[in-house]
């Protein structure tokens, strides 16, 4: 058994930049290669013609060369449902205008497919909605490596340091842009000016996406490039309370991170987080910013809960982690296949 596993961007942009601008589908790229490797399952970054099963990660043109030429040579086709046109709307310039077209573009794409894996049950409704199969819809969980995320005083220290912090520190991990919430995280900032409040994550240019206003709040630091390999165990474990306020989401790789790093989590209420993410169990859920204010209020007074939540969260990191869900995938793989010898 050899897997093609294929990421165009990777091949466009290189690992260096992808690594200093970070992304879900990358990380979620570098997860699936290390499931392959913890089960010695063989596989290559570009195509060969021993593979036996193709697994794409983007919707680009040359991935849909390369789609098109296993489906001739009889191979089997997995594409990773990443995106949505929910996701890509209120994210960079034009992109609620061009929503519909990604919509006609990505059904095209899930169509060619034998598997898709879906990041949530939420994703998988919305692509049933959309008129793909069910039996091609898998729910997969992205995945998230618990040796390297994890608790750390050293870590905190460092990090800490590196980011000039001395209270209690409240964070968000994504990149800058207006579906990620930032008008909530800022709004926040304001309401609680004795926190601080740090975003990791790539800022874009003011051509591709909204700007960050001109005067932020004096408590708030937006990081900008950081290299999420080798930084953002780092970023984790400087915070104390985790808050992802975005709007639309697949899963939400950062919210495993932050999970694994033992953070309470205090999340927007929304149905990526259906099934997985249960309120005052694992986190928060806020269903309106009043909501928000409410919960970041409660977490900041109280220590028992932060514990509490944290504990719950790590717990489901770990049922998420990388080496359990590299079996999972090695016994779809394996199915599939059986399929062709069938």
């Amino acid at each position: 058994m050899k897997i093609c596993l294929y990421y165009e961007f990777y091949h466009l942009l290189g690992e260096k930049f992808l690594k200093s601008i970070g992304g879900g589908i990358f990380t979620s790229y570098l997860n699936q290669k290390k499931m392959l490797q913890k089960e010695d399952i063989q596989f290559t970054e570009k195509w060969m013609e021993d593979c036996d099963i193709l697994q794409i990660n983007f919707h680009g043109l040359n991935s849909l060369r390369l789609i098109k030429k296993a489906r001739k040579e009889n191979k089997k086709i997995i594409i990773w449902g990443h995106t949505i046109a929910e996701n890509f709307e209120n994210s960079f310039i034009f992109s609620n205008s061009l929503s519909p077209t990604i919509k006609k573009i990505l059904i095209y794409f899930y169509n060619l497919s034998d598997i898709i894996f879906c990041p949530s049950e939420y994703v998988k409704k919305v692509l049933l909605f959309y008129g793909l199969p069910e039996k091609k819809l898998i729910v997969r969980t992205n995945g998230v490596d618990t040796k390297k995320f994890l608790k750390n005083p050293k870590l905190r220290e460092k990090g800490r340091k590196k980011f000039k912090i001395k209270g209690t520190a409240i964070g968000n991990v994504g990149i800058v842009i207006p579906r990620k919430g930032i008008d909530v995280f800022l709004k926040l900032a304001r309401q609680f000016p004795n926190e601080e409040f740090l975003w990791f994550g790539k800022i874009y240019n003011a051509l591709l996406t909204d700007p960050l206003p001109e005067a932020l709040p004096s408590n708030v630091k937006f990081t900008d490039n950081i290299d999420h390999d080798k930084e953002m165990p780092m970023g984790f474990n400087s915070l104390d309370i985790f808050l992802f306020p975005s709007y639309e989401e697949t899963q939400g790789i950062a919210i495993l991170e932050a999970a694994a790093t033992g953070l309470p989590i205090l999340v927007r209420d929304i149905p990526a987080y259906d099934g997985w993410l249960t309120h005052n169990v694992n986190c928060l859920r806020a269903k309106n910013n009043q909501e928000f204010k409410k919960y970041l209020s409660l977490l900041i007074k109280d220590k028992k809960l932060r514990t509490r939540l944290g504990k719950n969260a790590l717990k489901l990191a770990e049922s998420e982690d990388i080496s359990l869900q590299a079996k999972k995938l090695k016994k779809i793989y394996q199915n599939l296949l059986k399929k062709i010898q069938a």
